[in-house]
This record gives structure tokens, C-alpha cells and sequence, in this order.
């Protein structure tokens, strides 16, 4: 009987060693182009999710005629006053024609893996060619998977630093202090850090209607990776800077309820993004244009984190044999096995 494969958080450490940050970005790109490229093989649907004052916790399920993904994620920005981080996340793969679970994996490393590379790809495709200065507006858990996944995927070697907790910069700087030719420039302001920038990314926790980002500071061509902006009544970007730029998406009913789209009225024209990696759609129509990646994430993007990691423990022989599915002599009788 095949076996089910655990990857613990051990594991899933070792695994960005061995295989190093930097290709695990590359490799997660090229799977999420592949996977979004066949995006209408895909059976689709928003979130599950249960809302909460504090917080949210959600389930997110996708399969295709081969495989079928899910993971548990929650998000509650105030969870440091527990001693416990804003995600957490895990997540399963099984076979469609069996239900066979392949994998079951800790996925709150794996999804600030995904969510930083699915940032990049986007940027790749919409973003003004040869951008290489970023601002990262919210400098908390994600903005160290931000900054190196733009690094690895489009060269991004300046990038100007922003949070109102002066010591999530400091953080952020003392991480990425060992990264060679990365400039990091600590800013007093919003308006400081994205002044210049060929690429802005706002990432804050606040589970409210914010304006992060506000009309006078949007510069002609900029790109702007909205991935903070994720559930209803959670918004970083000023209406009008929404409205004045040409706006992708990665599933357009998810978004319409959990983005900085929510703020407009029904009709306002956005683009999957799988529309532009499959030809169907232009991306940027020009270098002056401002552009927004509206992220909230999508299940699409765990499924093929979860695909491309069960290679990568088949390859390297990481991740341990799961106890998950019983055995069984004749494959009718479950109960025999704990008589």
C-alpha cells in the first residue's frame, strides 16, 4: 500500500536548506505559471470561511481530474498578544481517482513560500520590465518572503521599509542583513518609502477599511502588489487609487468579497491573472499605466505548493511516513482491524 507523506515543520526547514530559498522560489513560479496556464481545467470556488471579530479561520479546497488540494488557514492579527503568529496553516493532497492522501504538510511556512512567489509572478507579468526598486509597506511576517521572492524572480535590489512598529523593521534588517547586493533603505513614512518606486507592496495585518496607500503618492507606471487587503472589511489601497488603475485578480468571485475591490461597485473591470499568462488578456497596456495585484490568495496557488513539494520530499527522501490510512488485509473489513 503507498504511504502518505508528513512534512513537518523540521522537514519543511531542511528542505529550504537543502534546496535553498532561491530555487524553491523559481520552482514554485514555473509550477504556479503551468497550473494557472490550465486554469479552466480546474474546479474552482471562494473560501470557506467563518468570520469572526478577532479574526477569520478558513478552508480552501481546489482539484483537477489528477489531484485535489486543500489547507486550513486562519488570520488573526492580534494573535501576538497569545504568543501565537497572525497564519497558521496546513494542508493536504490526495489523488482524485482514489481519494488517496499523498501528503499532509505544515503550510504556515510554505504559505508565506507561496504567497510571496504567487506576489512575484503577478509582478512578473503585469509589472513595468526591468523594475527594481520596491517599496514593502508593512515589514511583519511576510515582508522577508516578499522582498527575496522579487529578488529571485525579478531582480529587485533596492527596497525601501516602512512599518509603524519601528522594531518589524528592525527585524526585517537584522534577517536580510547577510543578503548580498540587497540595499535596504528604513523610511519614516509611507509616503517615504514608495517615493520613486517602480513597485509597491503593502502588507499589513489590521482587520479594517484602511487606506495604506492614498492618491497623491501613486506615480505613473508604478506596480502595486495589494496582498494585505484579504477579507470582507479588510482594505489597504484609497478607493480612488483602485479606480485609477488597471486591476488583476486571481479568482475574480473571491475577490469581489475579500479585496481592495469591495470597495467599488460590482461592474469595475478587473483580469484574472490566468487570462494574462494564457494569452486570453493583455497585462500592463503601457509604461505609464499603474497596475494592482488585488491578492487574497487563492487555493489554486496551495495546490500547486503542495504538488511541487511532494516532488521535492519524493526527490530528496525528506518527510516521514505518515500512520494515516489503516492497513487492511481485506480492504472490506475495517472493523477487524480493532476487534
Amino acid at each position: 500500500m503507498r504511504q502518505t507523506l508528513f512534512l513537518s515543520v523540521a522537514d519543511a526547514k531542511t528542505l529550504v536548506h537543502r534546496v535553498g530559498l532561491d530555487t524553491m522560489y523559481r520552482g514554485l513560479v514555473q509550477r504556479l505559471e503551468e497550473d494557472y496556464r490550465r486554469w479552466d481545467s480546474f474546479t474552482k470556488s471562494a473560501r470557506l470561511a467563518y468570520h469572526s471579530p478577532v479574526g477569520v479561520v478558513e478552508l480552501m479546497p481546489i482539484a483537477d481530474d489528477r489531484l485535489m488540494a486543500y489547507k486550513y488557514v486562519n488570520g488573526h492579527p492580534y494573535n501576538y498578544k497569545h504568543d501565537l503568529p497572525t497564519v497558521m496553516a496546513y494542508g493536504a493532497l490526495a489523488e482524485v481517482e482514489t481519494g488517496m492522501p499523498l501528503l499532509l504538510a505544515e503550510m504556515t511556512i510554505l504559505t508565506a513560500i507561496r504567497t510571496a512567489a504567487a506576489s512575484a509572478m503577478a509582478a512578473k507579468a503585469v509589472a513595468r520590465p526591468n523594475a527594481k526598486t520596491m517599496a514593502m509597506i508593512g515589514n511583519g511576517a511576510q515582508a522577508e518572503f516578499q522582498i527575496l521572492a522579487f529578488r529571485a524572480i525579478l531582480g529587485v535590489h533596492t527596497v525601501r521599509l516602512f512599518d509603524i512598529d519601528p522594531e518589524a523593521t528592525a527585524k526585517l534588517q537584522r534577517n536580510l542583513a547577510h543578503i548580498e547586493h540587497l540595499d535596504l533603505v528604513r523610511c519614516t513614512s509611507t509616503a517615504e518609502a514608495v517615493k520613486g518606486c517602480d513597485i509597491v507592496t503593502t502588507c499589513t495585518a489590521d482587520k479594517k477599511r484602511t487606506a495604506i496607500l492614498t492618491p497623491e503618492m501613486i506615480e505613473p507606471g508604478m506596480h502595486i502588489n495589494g496582498i494585505g487587503g484579504d477579507a470582507p472589511g479588510k482594505t489597504e489601497l484609497h478607493p480612488e487609487v483602485v479606480a485609477g488603475a488597471k486591476v488583476f485578480v486571481q479568482y475574480e468571485p473571491q475577490t469581489r468579497i475579500e479585496g481592495d475591490i469591495q470597495q467599488l461597485p460590482a461592474g469595475f473591470p478587473v483580469t484574472e491573472i490566468a487570462r494574462v499568462l494564457t494569452g486570453e488578456a493583455t497585462g500592463r497596456d503601457g509604461s505609464e499605466q499603474v497596475t494592482v495585484f488585488d491578492s487574497v490568495g487563492f487555493s489554486l496557488e496551495d495546490y500547486s505548493t503542495l504538488r511541487y513539494i511532494h516532488e521535492l520530499l519524493t526527490e530528496t527522501g525528506l518527510g516521514a511516513p505518515l500512520d494515516l490510512i489503516p492497513p487492511l488485509a481485506d480492504v472490506k473489513d475495517v472493523y477487524g482491524l480493532i476487534r
